[in-house]
């Protein structure tokens, strides 16, 4: 079986291959998964307004471009005092696309006066699944184009100041509620201060992604 995961992220490939595996089982012994990037596809326009459209966005053009199923992400920190905000503006909320330090300092700014017990934040990560019409008739069902969207989401509250070197994004100064190994009486860590496994097993990009590998086994390897 041969998924494409519709980025230009290599790094993404060894997480999501993982997941699909164990939910796979015995089926994963023929999985192999490239990215958009190994298939030669230009990155489309996110032009969704929410995770969710963008994920299907991104899906939808690896699928189209390469007639094989084809799976995206698309996430982003929502913090409860901006509403909706960074949302899908997320990794260029200072303006340009990536730069992780000047988006974590323009948040600080404008969280200065923002009293400890009001920085609460999420982030959240939507998977999205889709399966061309073609490749659904080559597994002998229907040829009907399918498409499937789940959702992660992983609540914590913001710092004043980054702590930790792991991770990226917004993750130093993120502090999620959930603190997988963290010593009973030590301070609460930021996502950046947790190891990548610890990180994974509570993330948003992770459940979203575990539930999204159960719709895989269902409607690709299900009789």
């Amino acid at each position: 079986m041969h998924i494409v995961l519709a980025t230009h992220n290599a790094g993404k490939v060894p997480e999501l291959e993982a997941v699909l595996r164990e939910a796979l089982g015995d089926d994963s012994a023929e999985l192999t998964v490239t990215t958009a990037a190994q298939e030669g596809l230009p990155d489309p326009r996110e032009t969704g307004v929410t995770f969710q459209q963008n994920a299907l966005i991104k899906a939808c053009s690896a699928a189209q471009g390469t007639g094989l199923p084809a799976i995206a992400d698309d996430s982003g920190l929502i913090v409860d005092i901006l509403g909706a905000a960074p949302g899908i503006l997320s990794a260029r909320w200072s303006g340009k696309h990536g730069d992780d330090q000047a988006n974590i300092d323009l948040l600080l700014a404008q969280l200065a006066d923002i009293p400890d017990n009001q920085r609460g934040a999420r982030f959240e990560c939507c998977a999205a699944l889709v399966v061309p019409a073609s490749f659904m008739h080559q597994l002998g069902k229907p040829a009907k184009a399918v498409e499937v969207c789940e959702k992660g989401e992983m609540r914590g509250h913001l710092l004043r100041a980054r702590r930790g070197a792991n991770g990226f994004g917004y993750d130093p100064i993120f502090v999620p509620n959930d603190q997988p190994g963290t010593p009973a009486g030590a301070p609460p860590r930021t996502s950046a201060e947790l190891t990548a496994e610890q990180k994974d097993s509570i993330s948003h990009r992770g459940k979203a992604m575990r539930a999204l590998a159960l719709d895989v086994k269902r409607i690709l390897c299900d009789k």
